[in-house]
């Protein structure tokens, strides 16, 4: 059970944008970081959609058109995908309805659907304070009130134990409503209940669970349908069930059901009066029942409320979204004033997580210099910042490089010959792997407003700047894959998976704001990603920064930057972690984990220019407290430089209202040496007659005169098979020429990685006259199937 105080809930008071009037009976669904509110009422019933980012604490007004709906409370609110599904509610005193209308929210459109009526039955009468519940292709909706009366003035409640089904279409509009036949005891008659439908990982038959609501009296019981037997029971709970209530939010996180607030008798000092006769209230209360033991957790009483602004006060009738495994609370009344006649509506926005946020993904490599790096990892949704922690080995010595050798490669056999010798090298030492950055778009430079205040870091490579200068060094960097955005509105933000393998998935030292990918040729600058139209392959992506996210598999070629005597350890055998009860194999990785991790700060987003850490105290095995994610004072600590020629191991952790989460997997890198020459940039790759031309820029820093360069595809052999992770290169190009034909004859003989998408790796390198630089990477996506066309 976890302990009240242990409840770290935050009021969100500094946000921008047309915020809402403070009303009740409003509906809230979340779709990716947005919170989108409608209806409700408070001196008029309100008929807005209201948007809230909750990335860039902003509220908005979208603007809306088709077919609108009128205002209206207590009505159904459910979101699939992209559409939102309204059904019923109040549209004015007295009058209710049963219409239903869908909003596709890529395009902030509305339309009025109408389904066809059941078999046998009539459609569902006009209702409010109904529950509307989504699951698969089917809208599950129970009870309500509805009023006998036809005369709204005279309104005679009728409460409501109805059950029906609406099947969807796929995508927009919908099928028609069923009555299924159930089996059991079917739930009192009640209005103003919530539910919600849970599925165990370990059984496929979904359940819907309903608690509370009001029949003249509010009520406490739970009940559970099978929604494949369509079988309705009272599950036997255990722990402290929480008072009768009604006009309360359900919402489900994980396994757990989240009960707030809401009307509660108040019975006084009279234990005998019946609940028809007691007094009512509102309630601040909060508790959760695990889905998969049955058990109620009180996480906040009654006897606990306060009017603080530690917490929301007692309310009724206000919305709650879960977006992530954050629960966010918006506005509802605060009690019925019987001096005023009138009721309070509240006008704040609280947010509380629930959990310890998840591991992020390993930490990805943009650049690296003699001294410094810079790094990325995915973000994660709904956390305050992330803790960047780091440890080292010795610094190793530089070798001198034969001028025919590949770059930087030790052990590995070359051919001296030049274009034309098909020289084949394995996968190489980490410092010759050049990495740049990935563009990403969702909750980029996110605002930390409304967050709790970490400590401010002064040491100006503890925060992220906006950006690095664009002539910075573009050592050690490797070429990643960039999602591909689908073509749709701001909204739709569907993650796709490239089918062309013309597309190359490379990154840009500086982020821009938007990106357009077009056809069979991308080439990657400096600054933004520049096209050139093709009629096979066009397709235009839109910055979709509030909806685009990278999938949760680190998009980074996870050879990069490794010694050659590691790489497929760190690859095969995963890292040891903190909070993970499985014991490593691998020696490597038990040395590894137990080496003394170091603090490199704690950032607000999600990339960090490091060139020093923080050194530990003595007697101190880590400087950060896990608790509630305090931060040290880092300027009592002593800070130690970046080495060049140095591999440093990084993990990072995310931080929320619940604490420090568990670190991400391991990742090395290498401080570059100095002397050798920047990696290649902006590589291009298009189809030609003969197979494809690779071409590229020179290094933006040469270290001298560039005397050649080397191009490397990895290719097939029975060495990969045995072990996917480790690559074999051969060289397809040396000269001075900054470009190269890849003939079909060579692009047949070709390997496809399929460590995150299927791709053909590429890697060029320069070489000065100390030798050969770091070299770029680049994946170049050929589709989905293990039959990759080069077609």
């Amino acid at each position: 059970m976890a302990a009240p105080s242990l409840l770290n809930w935050r009021r969100v008071s500094s946000f921008t944008g047309p915020v809402p009037r403070a009303r009740h009976g409003h509906r809230a669904v979340a779709i990716r970081e947005l919170m989108i509110i409608f209806g409700g009422g408070n001196e008029g019933i309100a008929d807005e959609l209201h948007v809230y980012n909750t990335v860039t604490n902003q509220w908005f007004l979208p603007a809306v058109r088709g077919d609108i709906p009128p205002g209206c409370a207590a009505h159904g609110f459910v979101c699939d995908g992209t559409r939102i599904l309204v059904f019923g509610g109040m549209v004015e005193y007295g009058r209710y309805s049963n219409e239903l209308y869908e909003l596709q929210a890529s395009r902030w459109l509305w339309k009025k659907v109408k389904p066809h009526p059941p078999c046998s039955g009539l459609p569902p009468c006009p209702r409010l304070g109904h529950s509307f519940s989504l699951y698969g292709n089917k809208c599950y909706l129970f009870g309500g009130l509805a009023n006998e009366s036809e005369d709204s003035n005279n309104n005679v409640p009728r409460y409501l134990n109805d059950f029906y089904e609406l099947e969807l279409q796929h995508g927009s509009g919908v099928v028609g409503w069923s009555i299924p036949v159930t089996k059991g005891v079917v739930p009192s008659p009640r209005e103003s209940h919530t539910a919600v439908i849970y599925c165990k990982k370990d059984s496929g038959s979904p359940k819907m669970y309903v608690f509370g609501g009001m029949c003249g009296a509010r009520l406490d019981d739970l009940w559970q349908l099978d929604l494949e037997t369509m079988s309705w029971s009272k599950p036997e709970t255990k722990g402290t069930v929480p008072l009768p209530r009604s006009l309360h939010t359900a919402s489900l996180i994980g396994n757990k059901m989240y009960i707030f607030g809401g009307w509660v008798p108040h019975k006084g000092e009279n234990i005998d009066m019946s609940p028809q006769d007691c007094e009512w209230r509102c309630t601040s209360s909060f508790s959760y029942l695990n889905l998969d033991t049955a058990e109620w957790t009180t996480l906040v009483s009654d006897s606990q409320e306060d009017k603080k602004n530690s917490r929301p006060r007692p309310r009724a009738g206000h919305c709650a979204v879960a977006i992530g495994t954050r629960l966010y609370f918006w506005s509802g009344r605060d009690g019925y004033k019987k001096a005023l006649n009138s009721q309070v509506c509240c006008k704040d926005l609280w947010y509380l997580d629930t959990e310890k946020p998840p591991a992020p993904s390993q930490v990805q490599l943009i650049k690296a210099t003699t001294n410094s790096f810079h790094v990325k990892w995915d973000e994660v949704p709904t956390v305050e910042g992330y803790l960047l922690q780091l440890n080292t080995d010795l610094p190793y010595q530089a070798t001198s490089s034969d001028s025919s050798a590949a770059p930087n490669m030790q052990g590995v056999r070359t051919d001296p010959h030049r274009q034309g010798s098909n020289s084949i090298v394995p996968n190489s030492i980490g410092d010759t792997v050049n990495s740049a950055k990935i563009e990403h778009t969702a909750m980029k430079g996110t605002s930390m407003k409304n967050k709790p205040e970490f400590k401010a870091l002064t040491d100006s490579n503890a925060i992220l700047h906006s950006s690095l200068p664009s002539n910075a060094s573009n050592h050690n960097s490797c070429m990643v894959d960039m999602l591909r955005k689908n073509e749709g509105p701001h909204t739709s933000a569907n993650v796709g998976v490239l089918s062309s393998c013309l597309d190359v998935r490379t990154v840009i030292p500086e982020t821009s704001a938007s990106s357009t990918v077009s056809g069979a040729q991308t080439m990657v600058t400096q600054q933004a990603i520049k096209t050139e139209s093709s009629s096979t392959n066009g397709a235009v992506v839109k910055d979709e920064t509030s909806l685009t996210t990278f999938s949760t598999k680190s998009e980074v070629d996870e050879t990069c930057a490794l010694p050659a005597t590691k790489i497929s350890r760190v690859e095969t055998q995963p890292a040891v972690m903190p909070y993970s009860k499985e014991t490593p194999s691998n020696p490597v990785a038990t040395v590894k984990a137990e080496r003394q991790w170091c603090d490199v700060g704690i950032f607000k987003n999600n990339t960090a220019l490091v060139s020093q850490f923080y050194l530990l105290p003595k007697g101190k095995q880590s400087i950060s407290k896990v608790g509630n994610a305090d931060v040290p004072d880092y300027s009592l600590l002593k800070k130690q430089d970046l080495v060049p020629g140095t591999g440093y191991r990084f993990r990072v952790a995310a931080i929320n209202g619940c604490g420090i989460g568990p670190f991400s997997k391991i990742s090395e890198f290498k401080t570059c040496i100095p002397g050798f020459p920047g990696a290649p940039s902006a590589v291009r790759i298009s189809k030609n007659v003969e197979g494809i031309h690779l071409s590229w820029e020179p290094p933006t820093s040469p270290s001298g005169n560039i005397l050649e360069y080397s191009a490397y595809l990895a290719i097939r052999t029975a060495q990969i098979q045995d072990n996917p992770s480790q690559l074999v290169f051969m060289r397809i190009y040396c000269g001075l020429k900054t470009s190269c034909i890849v003939t079909a004859g060579q692009l047949a003989n070709a390997h496809i990685d399929y460590t995150s998408r299927p791709a053909i790796v590429f890697r060029i390198s320069a070489k000065n006259e100390k030798g050969y630089g770091p070299a770029t990477q680049v994946r170049w996506l050929q589709g989905n199937n293990k039959k990759a066309s080069l077609n």
